[in-house]
C-alpha cells in the first residue's frame, strides 16, 4: 500500500503519481489511466479500459460469426 497526500493542483485537488507506481502501470504523461469502483470506499486504478474491452469482444464476436462474409469483403 502506498501512502499519499491530496494536494491542491491548480483549481483543483489531485494526488502525484509516483514513480513506482507510473512504471507498474507502464503509463507516462499524458496518456490515460481508468478509475472503477470496486466496492464501498474502494477504488481501482488501472492503465486498462474496461469499456474499450467490452467492446472489442463485441467486435471479435461479430467477426467470427460473420468470418466468411468478411473474407469475401476482403478481396
Amino acid at each position: 500500500m502506498t501512502r499519499m497526500k491530496l494536494a491542491a493542483m491548480g483549481n483543483s485537488t489531485g494526488i502525484a503519481l509516483p514513480r513506482e507506481i507510473r512504471e507498474h502501470l507502464n503509463v507516462e504523461k499524458g496518456d490515460e489511466v481508468f478509475i472503477t469502483r470496486a466496492g464501498p470506499g474502494e477504488i481501482t486504478l488501472s492503465a486498462y479500459n474496461p469499456e474499450f474491452a467490452e467492446e472489442m469482444a463485441i467486435v471479435q464476436k461479430a467477426s467470427r460469426k460473420y468470418r466468411n462474409a468478411l473474407h469475401e469483403l476482403a478481396k
